[in-house]
């Protein structure tokens, strides 16, 4: 089983800064993604930002140049620095992160089935 612990949302005044992170943990082999999503109140949730292995990011068009997504592959982190934040952004912000198990073979691990688990959700609420 894979677990992710969020933390760091908050109410803040537009123009503000939050960040977010999100930690993964159990039996995790590998890690091909990590992202954010938010979900607004009668909204479909939707990707804000995503890192894979390599490092690559991609954004949504409305926080590209606002928002930036990195990680701590020692860790299991990934983070969510969020800047000149909008009432729009008002979310609840869920993190994503795509893997595989570690699998037991003989003496050692091997890579197991893949994953894909969610976070419990935490508030951002951009508000003067």
């Amino acid at each position: 089983q894979v677990q992710l612990v969020e933390s760091g949302g908050g109410l803040v005044q537009p123009g503000g800064s939050l960040r977010l992170s999100c930690t993964a943990s159990g039996s995790i082999f590998s890690i091909n993604a990590m992202g954010w999503y938010r979900q607004a109140p009668g909204r479909q949730r939707e990707l804000v930002a995503a890192i894979n292995s390599g490092g690559s990011t991609n954004y949504e068009d409305s926080v590209t140049g606002r928002f930036a997504i990195s990680k701590d592959n020692a860790k299991n982190t990934v983070y969510l620095q969020m800047n000149s934040l909008k009432p729009e952004d008002t979310a609840v912000y869920y993190c994503n992160v795509d893997g595989n198990r570690m699998k037991a073979w003989g003496s050692t691990w091997i890579k197991g089935d893949r994953f894909s688990s969610w976070g419990q959700g935490t508030q951002v609420t951009v508000s003067s």
